[in-house]
């Protein structure tokens, strides 16, 4: 099998050109490629499980750092809007008489807001209304105008408002009942719609809570024995201006700009503190000049001392080194004029009392030498 395995290869390249210069280059190349495929594989194993780590921990930041924007706008929302509305039922209350069975007095309620917690927001307007559903009975639509008072009360009785409002129906006209009665005939058979109109009266427009006195009850009065009316309910709205106005007519848009702000101030702390926290070098360094500085200040301090003997004697040094050096250098370059010049080199030392005091350092010249 082998030899007719050589006598083919041998058939097709007898000179062995294609092998030289085709298969083996071909064969080498792989060879190479796959050791090393292969040796790169076996270093980047424990690569590979430090970068797994690396994404999971930048993975980690990123969700901690949105949820934490998400939750500081949630909390300031929760903090800073107030309840939209607020309703409570009012139960009516009256005298009957007893010759005519109508009533004697006018309807009045009693409405308990709370008792244990503040309702209502400091500093937020809102607006008080009542709503009467009436019905359109004759006596209704021959009663005309009528008065609606309503005083705001706190936890001590005292009173903190009152106001009154008019209010009375919609006019129709009898043509237009009769044509909208036959028109809606089905839905008032059937029981899905009732003959009678909502009054709303806006007792209060802007009403102002107060963080000493807060409300916690309401009473209403009807100033009418004639009126006739299904229910009456208590309707407390915030009435929001500026930036609760944008928060609560556009929520979306005002959490996708509070969140982003958030990310941007997060984001730019986070980066901050990991330049700064990633080399420690800063830190070791402030701590050394931290304690040169006290040692220094230190009055009397013996490293105080030190560092200021030390200081003076090495710049003294230094003086008359340099000193000695010019007049070695004079020395050799063999100047006449520089041989035989008197002028002296005015040098600075600090004497023991601290004071500098002057010294003049002659040259030698080579006659000297």
């Amino acid at each position: 099998m082998n030899f007719l395995l050589r006598f083919v290869v041998f058939c097709l390249d007898p000179l062995g050109l294609g092998r030289r210069f085709f298969v083996r280059p071909a064969l080498n190349l792989g060879w190479n490629v796959y050791d090393r495929v292969r040796s790169k594989a076996d270093e980047k194993v424990g690569t590979v499980r430090e970068l797994v780590l690396r994404l999971g921990l930048i993975a980690f930041a990123v969700v901690l750092i949105i949820w934490l924007a998400v939750f500081m706008y949630a909390a300031f929302y929760y903090m800073y809007m107030p309840a939209i509305s607020h309703t409570r039922p009012v139960h009516m209350q009256f005298k009957t008489c007893l010759e005519t069975s109508t009533p004697c007095t006018f309807p009045h309620a009693h409405v308990s807001l709370t008792k244990k917690q503040q309702l209502l927001m400091v500093g937020q307007a809102y607006k008080v209304i009542v709503n009467i559903d009436m019905p359109e009975s004759p006596q209704n639509l021959e009663l005309g105008m009528f008065m609606v008072c309503a005083e705001m009360r706190d936890y001590d009785s005292m009173l903190r408002g009152h106001s009154c409002r008019s209010a009375m129906m919609r006019y129709r006209s009898p043509l237009i009942r009769m044509i909208s009665t036959w028109a809606l005939s089905p839905l008032y058979v059937l029981g899905w719609k009732e003959e009678f109109q909502q009054v709303p009266v806006e007792i209060f427009s802007r009403y102002l809570e107060e963080r000493q006195h807060p409300i916690t009850d309401v009473y209403v009065e009807i100033q009418s024995q004639k009126i006739q009316f299904y229910t009456v309910t208590l309707h407390i709205v915030a009435d929001f201006t500026g930036l609760r106005y944008i928060m609560f007519n556009w929520p979306v848009l005002s959490a996708i700009v509070a969140i982003s702000t958030n990310l941007f101030f997060i984001l730019v702390v986070f980066l901050l503190s990991w330049y700064h926290w990633s080399d420690a070098s800063w830190l070791h360094s402030l701590q050394i000049k931290y304690a040169r500085l006290t040692n220094t200040l230190q009055p009397g301090s013996a490293a105080g001392s030190v560092i200021l003997s030390s200081a003076s004697s090495l710049r003294d040094d230094d003086l008359v080194a340099y000193a000695d050096d010019k007049s070695d250098i004079a020395d050799v370059g063999g100047d006449p004029l520089n041989d035989t010049s008197d002028a002296d080199d005015l040098v600075m030392v600090k004497s023991g009392s601290g004071k500098p005091r002057q010294r003049h350092v002659q040259k030698k010249t080579t006659a000297d030498h």
